[in-house]
């Protein structure tokens, strides 16, 4: 069966998270190494690693996962701000590795204008400066379909197939599929004829074997919106069969899948549990 888990808070320590995943009977989890929103971040101390790797042997979480920082853009044509990105890119998987994390997912970043072609290029170029600068690491880098907003690239399954094919270590690499992100791009996961040609498609252009997580997120805008506004399970436009489907489909049997839903309802009810609760549900349909 899958790995549910959700997208947890380390507000009070990383080991909070791991706290968070076990009162939720999760095996497995997804967080943030530091604040998403800034580009400096204290290094991790021993005390740090040792607390959150002890947490996490006594809970026996699996497919253990980060995001990185949503302002790291290795796609942007600005030198100064590529090499800064390039550098905190490195930091994260430091990060990730040290913590003994199994992958990092990351937004493959936006061109500015200067082009999908040329953004493209130079996000490979970017991606493998920073494989150059962590050799031997094995925490492995998943690049995340996007929603398509503004110049983001990611959004066509072309877009991935490109940087699987032109990255100097693509064993390094592989796929996190976003459910939202997917739907506002223009794939239309709302049915089962639907699920079903999307992830034909997927296959056929990047590869079923390079899915290595799920982001399980509905959608607030609609079909081709290009807008990333995550909703909880059946509460946006994509609905519950897209779900139904992605979680009794074989090929992903064994796959971590991530919450990243609004924690709580406008009356203050915590979601996570709600949400997990589907999920679990439709296995035992």
């Amino acid at each position: 069966m899958p790995f549910f888990g959700a997208h947890f808070s380390i507000a009070g320590g990383l080991h909070k998270a791991v706290e968070t995943a076990v009162r939720f009977e999760c095996p497995t989890l997804q967080l943030f190494t530091k604040n998403a929103s800034q580009w400096a971040a204290k290094p991790l101390t021993e005390d740090d690693i040792s607390i959150f790797k002890t947490a996490v042997k006594g809970a026996k979480l699996k497919h253990l996962t980060a995001h990185d920082s949503y302002l790291i853009n290795l796609a942007s044509p600005s030198d100064e701000l590529f090499q800064k990105s390039v550098t905190a890119f490195v930091d994260e998987l430091e990060r990730a590795e040290a913590l003994g994390l199994n992958y990092l997912v990351t937004h493959p970043g936006a061109h500015v204008g200067s082009g999908e072609a040329t953004g493209l290029a130079r996000l490979v170029g970017g991606l493998d400066d920073a494989m150059k600068r962590t050799k031997g690491f094995k925490v492995q880098v998943l690049l995340e379909n996007v929603a398509g907003q503004g110049t983001t690239l990611g959004y066509r399954f072309e877009h991935l197939s490109f940087m699987l094919k032109n990255v100097a270590e693509p064993k390094r690499f592989g796929i996190c599929f976003d459910t939202c992100h997917a739907f506002a791009a223009g794939y239309d996961l709302s049915t089962e004829a639907g699920f079903a040609e999307t992830f034909a498609e997927f296959d056929r252009v990047v590869g079923i074997k390079q899915l290595k997580v799920f982001h399980v997120n509905d959608s607030v805008k609609g079909l081709g919106s290009r807008v990333d506004r995550h909703a909880g399970l059946g509460l946006g436009k994509i609905g519950l069969t897209a779900f139904r489907c992605l979680v009794t489909d074989s090929r992903f049997a064994k796959l971590p899948m991530f919450l990243e839903t609004p924690k709580e309802s406008d009356d203050g009810t915590v979601m996570d549990p709600i949400n997990l609760g589907i999920l679990r549900k439709f296995l035992n349909d």
